[in-house]
């Protein structure tokens, strides 16, 4: 495919913008205040205002919006600061891997990943990954889907094991699915409920506290959306908490119920720490929870170790027509 030529305009522009342009934006899109920029990028204050200035006049848009406490970026500021995350991102992670390559490593690769795919398919394709490839360096990042999709849209991971939600439906995306698997209601060992025989989603949502992953979590629109379906409330006590490590630990500190995957529960159910309550949840959200698969950023071309280890998962889930 030929590219068109970069224009002139373009191309002066990409001459005047510089590292510290692209720092400027993501410390400023993060901390939406010129104060704490400055400070975190070690310069006074006035020097900050005059980069800020210098990169909207090169884009010729107001990327900003000033306010009386700090400042938001507007919706091309929004762009521009996604930009600049997966630039430096993309930047960093060229610099390892040149840097592993030159001490005779086979090169480097980030995964992010879901804790419901994690124990099984991902953690078996890694394993086999580094049989076949000792020298290769891998970093593997766990946590919700929404904020996995995060790691990827930075450029800090270079695929996604997440589940298919509305940002995967993206121009920006490639979204392959791998399979589903169902999601549990636990107790902790010795709850009052442990022991009951019959139980209803409306006694436990009107009754007893959740400890649930965030709004955004495709686990918590399941439950949001089994509940809407029953016309029931939505729980009213509950901990929110996006690491699935520390909700296996609030469980068994407290009362409340707790919904994840069953992957991501198995060692402790095994163990007895936690409980799943007889509620037959999984056939109740089992339309609703959508399917987990391989997400990566469109348009982009894949290095040998992506292609091995998308290879690798998809042997791992028995997809082998691809």
């Amino acid at each position: 495919m030929v590219r068109n030529p970069i224009s002139a305009q373009h191309r002066g522009l990409f001459n005047r913008l510089r590292y510290k342009h692209l720092h400027m934006l993501v410390v400023l899109g993060s901390s939406q205040n010129l104060h704490r920029a400055a400070l975190s990028l070690n310069m006074s204050q006035p020097a900050a205002t005059r980069m800020l200035h210098e990169i909207e006049d090169m884009f010729g848009c107001q990327l900003f919006e000033r306010l009386p406490r700090g400042m938001r970026p507007t919706a091309l500021g929004r762009q521009m600061v996604r930009f600049a995350e997966a630039t430096l991102n993309g930047l960093d992670r060229c610099a390892e891997d040149l840097a592993v390559r030159r001490q005779g490593g086979y090169g480097y690769l980030a995964i992010g990943t879901i804790m419901g795919a994690a124990p099984d398919l991902v953690m078996d394709a890694v394993a086999r990954m580094k049989t076949q490839h000792p020298q290769l360096r891998l970093r593997i990042m766990g946590d919700t889907s929404d904020q996995v999709i995060r790691l990827l849209e930075q450029g800090r991971i270079d695929i996604a094991i997440a589940r298919r939600n509305p940002e995967t439906h993206s121009d920006r995306y490639v979204f392959e699915p791998l399979g589903n698997e169902q999601l549990l209601i636990v107790v902790r060992n010795g709850h009052p409920l442990s022991r009951r025989r019959k139980l209803s989603l409306d006694e436990l949502v009107h009754d007893w506290p959740w400890i649930l992953q965030p709004p955004t979590s495709p686990a918590r629109i399941a439950l949001d959306q089994a509940v809407q379906r029953l016309a029931l409330p939505a729980p009213a006590d509950i901990i929110e908490c996006s690491s699935v490590y520390s909700m296996q630990q609030l469980v068994q500190l407290t009362d409340a119920i707790m919904v994840l995957s069953e992957s991501a529960l198995r060692d402790y159910l095994r163990m007895g720490l936690v409980k799943a309550l007889p509620l037959g949840f999984a056939e109740l959200v089992a339309e609703t929870l959508a399917p987990f698969g391989i997400l990566m950023r469109r348009n982009e071309p894949l290095t040998q170790e992506q292609r091995t280890f998308i290879a690798l998962l998809r042997e791992q889930a028995g997809i082998t027509n691809r």
